[in-house]
């Protein structure tokens, strides 16, 4: 069988610690280091177009809201892990570059919609085809069969330990 760098990381620490060493280990790494392959693509693909991640995921959560493209800034900051003060740095940029706009709640002077632009609904689009067609170049090299099973599988796993969809 071929190894990965896992196996050698793996292998080091049953040399070491061989205590610690368990499937969850290996898991664990694997997803780590492919998370860090996968992010690599995304700040790559972010970069080249001037945004940076926080940002790409911003209008990509906008634009998958459908139109009118628009949500309170304290649904993106729940939906993107993302503090109350990290949100409002990333939407105070995505402004001033007229990708958002920000209105007042007509109904409640105290809830404030953002809302993509029509420059920022092209830019999301534009980010986002560039984001997914560098992750299909990063899979590429393996079989369509054995991504398709590796996303249902690591759906399973996330579901075991509580990542739910919320039910509407």
């Amino acid at each position: 069988m071929r190894r990965d760098q896992v196996d050698v990381i793996v292998e080091e620490w049953r040399q070491q610690l061989p205590d610690t060493v368990s499937p969850a280990m290996d898991l664990g790494k694997r997803i780590h280091r492919l998370a860090g392959r996968l992010q690599e693509a995304v700040r790559n693909e972010t970069g080249a177009l001037g945004l940076t991640p926080a940002e790409f995921d911003v209008l990509s959560a906008l634009r998958r809201a459908g139109e009118p493209y628009a949500m309170k800034p304290s649904e993106l900051a729940a939906g993107l892990l993302l503090t109350s003060g990290g949100i409002s740095n990333v939407l105070r940029r995505l402004q001033q570059d007229g990708l958002i706009e920000r209105e007042a709640d007509a109904a409640d002077a105290r809830v404030a919609w953002v809302r993509l632009s029509p420059d920022g609904v092209r830019m999301a689009e534009r980010v986002v085809r560039a984001v997914t067609g560098a992750q299909a170049r990063l899979f590429a090299a393996a079989p369509e069969a054995m991504v398709i099973e590796a996303a249902d599988r690591l759906r399973e796993i996330l579901i075991a330990i509580g990542d739910q969809a919320k039910e509407d």
